[in-house]
């Protein structure tokens, strides 16, 4: 694809986000799509292997999306979850080798499951979390720790204006209490509007001291 497809590609993605941003904002949660920085960053670092499950929720016009596949062996698995079925098509159309499903990301338990992908080894979210109803974001936060494995990483990001504000803060504290671990964070300039890059690491569980055993009586 040369300079002018590309450009001609992100004219597109940004007019079909924002108008879908006019049609839902509380779900799109954003006038234009991620930007390659912000992109990148939600992937990089990211210990992906051939035997590696991947998802994505909310993955939008794939500004994110294209990261992932880049970074994914041939053998790993990645699922996109996303409640708008133009998106969802425009994902499948786009990158074939990675399941697209038109679907809630509440659902993630479920839907993982009857794919044979549980557990999962890494979450990949662009939901805006900060204005979803407060019960759809604890479902999906729930469904997201269910579905990892312990040392599975949940990663997403929060525009620096809204980071503050009680529903990206309940969001964080939520994720922290039931990862059983705090987050790393990475500021991105490069985006419109500037992002923070949360990550949090889900928890190994301690291993479980040997029971004692009882002393045999001494003759």
């Amino acid at each position: 694809m040369d300079h002018t497809d590309v450009s001609h590609q992100r004219w597109q993605d940004h007019w079909l986000f924002f108008s879908h941003f006019r049609k839902s904002p509380r779900t799109v949660g954003a006038i234009a799509p991620s930007s390659r920085r912000l992109a990148h960053a939600m992937v990089d670092g990211l210990d992906v292997t051939p035997a590696s499950r991947v998802v994505e929720l909310g993955p939008g016009t794939g500004a994110i999306t294209v990261e992932i596949a880049a970074k994914l062996p041939p053998s790993a698995r990645c699922l996109a979850i996303d409640i708008d079925p133009v998106f969802t098509a425009r994902v499948a159309a786009r990158w074939p080798g990675i399941e697209a499903i038109c679907d809630r990301a509440e659902h993630l338990v479920e839907i993982a499951h009857s794919r044979g992908l549980l557990p999962i080894d890494h979450i990949v979210s662009g939901l805006p979390f900060a204005s979803l109803p407060s019960a759809s974001a604890r479902a999906i936060v729930e469904a997201i720790v269910t579905s990892l494995r312990p040392g599975g990483t949940f990663t997403t990001f929060q525009y620096v204006h809204a980071f503050a504000l009680p529903p990206a803060v309940a969001v964080r504290r939520t994720l922290a209490a039931r990862m059983g671990s705090s987050p790393t964070r990475q500021l991105v300039v490069g985006n419109l509007p500037p992002a923070l890059v949360v990550r949090w690491t889900k928890a190994v569980p301690a291993a479980a001291p040997d029971s004692v055993r009882p002393q045999r009586d001494l003759a």
